[in-house]
């Protein structure tokens, strides 16, 4: 098996459409490497892919493709946007083959792809996918080694499965079909095949059309942990502006009540940050005021499910747990992320690993049954063996429903800009085996998969997946994954998802059924401009 390396991989793409899913794969194959990513109109080839040492890989406009790698180009980068250096006998047709140091790879005749070749000029998205899976199949004969993920790049891998379900398909024709249109692995197309058919059963009990959900953001944590890049901000910054973003809030919420007229509500979810940063009166407050705001919210009786992420153990107090249960909250979550102690200490979370099991213990004398725990896989400095005795001590306490994340480092994270916190990573196959433990775990908890997500950067290629008793299941997760009903969210930095019975043509030409509207971020912005995002929101619900 060739295990190639890349330290530096340059990206040169003649339209927009293709930069993302080219990024990401690079990137998920070289996650150490520098990736330089360029888009320019006048060059002649579709794409240019450019390695260390002179490996090189081109699209070109009639969609043939050429490659090479033989180490010895003197300009890497020169070679690659002439085409120069390969033999004309070395071109062929076919998936990746290797032959020497050169891969090959056909042009257009795969039957596996759907559309034919004169889609491609009219159809950028089949045009996209054509490429893309060129690119993949280079990128997996070069290194010798395939992504579990295949070709995908983006967060929501169940939605192709759920909307092959839609269309007829079993769990058999899923898999086959993963495998076949991306590349996907037999285990990974199994599992999102398993968990579209879980979701969908789970999602039979919503109106999408008359339905809709509520997200309510609280962007405060007690402090800001090194991996994290959510829009939140250590509390003790904002103590003396908590009352005023709460009033920002609170406003926000009666308006989106008035525009929800008319229509049910299925959920409620309030996220963060850390919802119970808040004082046990702050969030009285809050939830008093959703009750008033939407009837089906009273005591949580009218809902399908009323979650409150209570999240770190440092901001869980008996008075805040009293609170929530008093005001009909179903879902909790209590996230220590690891249980190890140095881990903890490492990541800048201030509690023990006994806060969070204190935490947990105290929740279920006060009566909630549904609590859900977050962990980390691939958290720096962090084994196999540290992550199998922290699901060794949450097996020991048991939750309703386990959420099992594989490490992100995005650009705002603290902990992708500190050399030596990226010295502290953990190696890919820990993380697989880590991600293979939980599993394990989850099921001998009863617990089974009922949601997946991935995000950018992630380690390893893996994915996030939550496990749940079969009647602990989060809805509003998976909801924000499948985007079938309308979500409508209320404070800093949160999204609301419009989604509409028929697909309208946005003024960029495009053609969709979902229409997003983002709050500002800053929470100072959200307080000083709060009128003027009620009146924007006000004009996108019409459309609603």
């Amino acid at each position: 098996m060739i295990q190639n390396l890349c330290k530096t991989a340059v990206v040169s793409c003649k339209e927009t459409v293709y930069t993302y899913n080219l990024f990401h794969m690079v990137k998920a194959f070289f996650p150490d490497a520098e990736i330089r990513q360029t888009v320019d109109e006048e060059q002649e080839p579709l794409v240019n892919l450019v390695l260390d040492g002179g490996s090189f890989f081109s699209i070109m406009p009639d969609l043939s493709v050429k490659t090479k790698d033989d180490g010895k180009d003197a300009n890497p980068q020169e070679s690659a946007m002439d085409g120069a250096g390969l033999p004309e006998d070395k071109e062929d047709s076919g998936v990746a083959r290797s032959t020497g140091d050169s891969w090959l790879i056909g042009s257009t005749d795969d039957s596996s792809l759907t559309g034919s070749k004169g889609d491609w000029e009219a159809d950028r998205q089949a045009r996209k996918k054509w490429v893309t899976l060129q690119v993949y199949e280079f990128l997996a004969a070069y290194t010798g080694r395939q992504l579990a993920w295949g070709m995908l790049t983006g967060v929501r891998p169940v939605k192709l499965a759920m909307g092959r379900l839609e269309a007829g398909d079993d769990e058999e024709g899923i898999r086959a079909f993963l495998s076949r249109e991306y590349r996907v692995s037999e285990e990974k197309a199994g599992l999102a095949a398993q968990i579209a058919v879980r979701e969908r059963e789970l999602l039979g009990r919503l109106d999408y059309q008359k339905g809709f959900s509520l997200y309510i953001g609280i962007p405060f944590c007690p402090s800001i942990c090194t991996y994290c890049s959510f829009s939140s901000s250590p509390i003790g910054l904002w103590k003396n502006r908590i009352e005023d973003y709460l009033d920002a809030l609170l406003r926000e919420i009666r308006a989106l009540g008035a525009l929800g007229q008319g229509r049910k509500l299925d959920t409620v979810y309030i996220g963060g940050g850390t919802p119970v940063t808040l004082e046990g009166a702050q969030l009285d407050r809050l939830l008093s005021v959703i009750e008033e705001t939407f009837a089906d919210a009273a005591g949580g009786k009218g809902i399908l499910e009323y979650t409150v992420e209570a999240g770190r153990p440092d901001s869980i107090t008996e008075e805040k747990l009293k609170v929530l249960r008093r005001q009909g909250i179903s879902r909790i979550s209590v996230n220590p992320q690891t249980m190890q102690q140095k881990t903890l200490e490492r990541i800048g979370r201030r509690h023990t690993a006994e806060d969070a099991a204190e935490s947990f213990w105290l929740a279920r004398e006060l009566g909630f049954d549904n609590i859900n725990m977050d962990l980390i896989a691939g958290l720096p400095g962090e084994t196999a063996c540290d992550m199998q005795d922290t699901l060794r001590q949450i097996e020991a306490l048991g939750p309703d429903s386990l959420t099992v994340h594989s490490l992100a480092i995005k650009r705002a994270a603290r902990m992708g800009q500190e050399q030596e916190m990226a010295k502290a990573g953990t190696a890919y196959a820990e993380i697989s085996r880590m991600v293979r433990d939980s599993e394990k775990a989850a099921a001998r908890m009863g617990l089974l998969p009922y949601y997946l997500y991935r995000q950018k950067n992630i380690a390893g290629n893996f994915e996030n997946v939550g496990y749940a008793k079969a009647d602990k299941a989060g809805i509003y997760n998976i909801l924000i994954m499948e985007e079938k009903q309308t979500i409508l969210a209320a404070g800093a930095g949160t999204t609301t998802k419009i989604v509409l019975p028929k697909k309208i043509r946005l003024d960029n030409g495009k053609e969709t059924n979902l229409i997003r509207q983002e709050n500002v971020k800053d929470v100072a912005s959200y307080i000083r401009t709060i009128d003027e995002i009620i009146e924007h929101k006000q004009r996108l619900l019409e459309k609603w």
